[in-house]
């Protein structure tokens, strides 16, 4: 193997170029050239295969800043069509005159589906990113536990379910304990958490803040460093009796509350509250957009206004309760060290797969109780149920307490290896030294897109 190609896919994290860095790195290490594919899958269905060579001379060029979010080869959300074999014969052909002789993709699960066709073609293997952490197993035999159930009213006819584990459960036997990324949008959005704690508290008001998360509640669990009085996650369906109980007494005690709620968060019936849609017209009916927004109407509708004006704060339900949504800042900016360092190792761990002959594989990073974290690598039709399809890896039931809608002792051992050092001194300084820097008033923001734009190279047309 002399040359490799490596994309970036799906939504962008803090931890791409850094797990791009890893992966140049690794190649000079080996004598390896790595080529960029520009805006990750779409570049395979260009005839023309946009690229950058990353190490001319085996050392990477100097745009590539692991210290900096996003991707600096540029993502899409386009995919591989497995059923389309003259469009997947035409992408192996473009990679073989490009002289590709294995891929490595930078994404989650839906990039490894798109590359599960390219490894009938060319050796290809998955490095993890999402801020998410859901792309992983609980325990091995977890997709397993996936069954089809009829369901007329879906589209496929089949919704799945997941049946009661069997598993003796045990943080060290987690499949990628934790994904490049995730550590940043906790970071951020725990920074949120207290700060938007402050509003609240001085104007005594219940905030609802929106994190990151359909599925899985990762970021709503580690946001619990920010220290809100309560967390919803979607795993747990909410019980709005029991929350509706704990906020009146939160807020008779200290005149403030503060939730944090995953974006996915659904009803008993485990419907998404955020999937809920009303206009707003003379009638009153109001405009929800989100679970946070659906969530405080609900609030409002069984609190009611007299708690309120009676305790002396505010007129109103609607006036005393407000949300806020961390959104995309989530998934952007600089990296913390966590992921700058991890999100390398994974980088360097695929090229390494790549040269094992591990086709179709992903690289993993592990947690044990004796050795703190490692890299491995992990076949990635294990990560499939048995009709193939990979599903988003959920917080283990035992990892939240709904009762106290807390992290559980169990889910505090899971955070505490990720965060207990997850923050560099150089992360500190950096905000020191750059964030008033005196030039950013008057020097304009150049984008990293102009300088990989002078280096992009495209295959020269046929015949």
């Amino acid at each position: 193997m002399r040359r490799i190609g490596i994309l970036t896919a799906g939504g962008d994290t803090p931890a791409m170029n850094a797990t791009i860095q890893g992966a140049v790195v690794r190649a000079n290490q080996l004598k390896l050239e790595i080529f960029g594919l520009i805006k990750g899958f779409n570049s395979l269905f260009n005839p023309r295969v946009p690229h950058v060579h990353l190490n001319p001379l085996y050392q990477e060029i100097p745009e590539l800043d692991p210290t900096k979010g996003g991707t600096m080869i540029g993502s899409s959300r386009d995919y591989v069509d497995p059923s389309k074999k003259e469009e997947l014969d035409l992408i192996a052909h473009r990679l073989q005159r490009l002289g590709i002789d294995g891929l490595i993709c930078v994404g989650g699960d839906g990039t490894l589906n798109g590359l599960q066709p390219l490894a009938e073609r060319l050796p290809t293997v998955l490095a993890p990113k999402t801020i998410d952490n859901d792309l992983g197993l609980n325990y091995p035999g977890e997709p397993d536990e996936w069954v089809r159930v009829p369901a007329p009213d879906a589209k496929s006819g089949y919704r799945y379910e997941h049946r009661e584990s069997q598993a003796v459960f045990n943080l060290d036997y987690i499949v990628n304990y934790v994904t490049p990324g995730y550590a940043t949008a906790v970071f951020v959005s725990a920074g949120g958490v207290e700060r938007v704690r402050t509003t609240a508290e001085s104007h005594r008001r219940i905030a609802i803040i929106e994190v990151m998360g359909r599925h899985s509640g990762y970021i709503a669990l580690g946001s619990a460093y920010g220290r809100p009085d309560i967390i919803l996650v979607p795993e747990h369906p909410l019980d709005i009796e029991h929350l509706v109980e704990r906020v009146k007494h939160l807020y008779d005690l200290q005149k403030h509350v503060v939730i944090v709620c995953g974006e996915g968060i659904v009803d008993e019936q485990g419907r998404e509250l955020g999937a809920e849609t009303r206009t707003t017209d003379p009638a009153g009916n109001i405009a929800l957009s989100g679970a946070a927004e659906a969530l405080r109407h609900k609030m409002m509708l069984m609190i009611g206004d007299r708690d309120f004006q009676l305790y002396r704060r505010g007129n109103s339900a609607r006036e005393a309760i407000f949300t806020r949504k961390v959104g995309h800042t989530q998934r952007g900016g600089r990296p913390i060290a966590f992921d700058r360092f991890y999100g390398a190792q994974l980088g360097a761990k695929a090229v390494d797969l790549l040269l094992e002959g591990r086709n179709n594989a992903v690289s993993t990073l592990q947690y044990s109780s004796t050795k703190g974290f490692h890299v491995d690598g992990y076949d990635a039709n294990r990560f499939r149920d048995r009709w193939g399809y990979i599903h988003a890896r959920r917080i283990y039931p035992q990892l939240y307490d709904p009762k106290l809608m807390k992290p559980s002792r169990l889910g505090i051992d899971y955070l505490l290896p990720i965060f207990t050092d997850a923050v560099g001194e150089d992360d500190v300084e950096h905000i020191r030294r750059t964030l008033f820097a005196p030039g950013n008033l008057a020097q304009p923001y150049h984008s990293i897109n102009t300088d990989i734009n002078k280096r992009i190279r495209y295959l020269e047309a046929e015949g």
